[in-house]
């Protein structure tokens, strides 16, 4: 059963570390890779030139090697000719002697070859490593420099991010912003100076409607005062010329009446009412 404060811990620091992802800066972030990368690169360059140095080394062994195997057999030979130069002359004890050293001069020559072989066959192992080492140099190289070539790209991106994301907030906090109910509007106080405005005109039109209303009746009581009056005339007028408008109609067939000059002046102000109301009479009783 697996321990549940290992668990635990394990799922709180892949929270962690998920949370660091969400809130860490792009730009950061761009840094942290640029420098792995690097480091991966140095490391790759640093193994490569390890592997490198191993096959440089099995190289200078192998030579010297080589040298010590042409050696040992030059001794060997030497050695051999050496003891037979001894057996011709008679020195059998000078010949066995120098057997016995060609014998390990033999002997040293067939240890330096077989270090020798071993050596080759690390040696082309070790090439093999060094050319698959520098390709995989050139590759981490080729690598780094494309991705310090997008470096610019991404921090234009990471800002042109940020800028949208700022934007966004700020449309957002727009939208969230709602009027203060404790200071009034420009639309309600357009409405109210409106409305005031609306209601003095109304109170102006009243006002000028009252005083139009006004003069008509005073001009209507003074055409009353000059119609009453020019009434009052024509009645005096009639009151006056009553006596002979009595004897017209009386005398019908009668003598003839005698015809008084009047004033013009005295007959001016009835004449039209004379006229409309009399006509017949006149025509009555005066005769030619």
């Amino acid at each position: 059963m697996a321990n549940p404060f290992s668990k635990g811990w394990k799922y709180l620091m892949a929270s962690f570390d998920s949370k660091i992802d969400e809130n860490a800066d792009p730009k950061v972030q761009i840094q942290q890779a640029t420098a792995a990368a690097k480091e991966q690169h140095q490391q790759i360059t640093q193994q490569a030139a390890a592997v490198i140095g191993n096959q440089k080394q099995l190289e200078m062994k192998l030579d010297r090697l080589l040298k010590s195997q042409q050696e040992q057999q030059d001794r060997a030979r030497t050695a051999i000719q050496a003891a037979d130069k001894a057996a011709a002359e008679g020195d059998a004890d000078g010949a066995r002697e120098l057997n016995n050293t060609a014998e390990i001069f033999a002997s040293q020559l067939v240890a330096v070859e077989q270090q020798l072989e071993e050596t080759k066959q690390l040696h082309a192992q070790a090439t093999q490593n060094a050319e698959q080492a520098q390709r995989q140099q050139k590759e981490s190289e080729l690598r780094l420099q494309e991705q310090l070539g997008q470096i610019d790209q991404l921090r234009a991106q990471a800002d042109q991010a940020a800028m949208q994301e700022t934007s966004t907030k700020a449309m957002d906090s727009m939208q969230e912003l709602r009027p203060d109910d404790s200071v009034p509007t420009l639309d309600a106080v357009r409405e109210k100076i409106e409305r005031r405005y609306a209601d003095a005109l109304g109170a102006q039109e009243l006002t000028q409607s009252s005083v139009h209303d006004r003069i008509s009746e005073i001009a209507a009581a003074g055409t009353d005062m000059k119609a009453s009056a020019r009434l009052a005339e024509i009645r005096a007028g009639m009151s006056a010329d009553s006596p002979a408008d009595k004897q017209l109609t009386e005398g019908v067939g009668g003598p003839e009446p005698e015809i008084v000059e009047t004033d013009p002046e005295e007959t001016e102000p009835v004449e039209a009412e004379e006229g409309r109301e009399n006509a017949a009479g006149e025509t009555g009783g005066v005769k030619k």
